[in-house]
């Protein structure tokens, strides 16, 4: 948790101020779905990020149709 508050205080809090704490909450938001989630190495994942991992198990095959 230290961890997590310490990147989003530098990433996010630290680089502006927000007129409203409706502006905060939303920039909070997208700041965990867009960056910490998807840049944030998962040992569950064998220490990649999730970008990284679905890059790496996804397929270029097309699933089969229906005839």
């Amino acid at each position: 948790m230290e961890s997590f508050s310490g990147s989003m205080g530098i990433e996010l809090l630290n680089r502006q101020r927000w007129r409203t704490n409706l502006e905060l909450a939303i920039a909070m938001a997208e700041w965990v779905e867009h960056f910490y989630n998807a840049a944030r190495r998962q040992s569950s994942l064998g220490y990649l990020t999730p970008n990284e991992f679905e890059a790496l198990h996804s397929t270029t095959t097309q699933p089969a149709t229906l005839s």
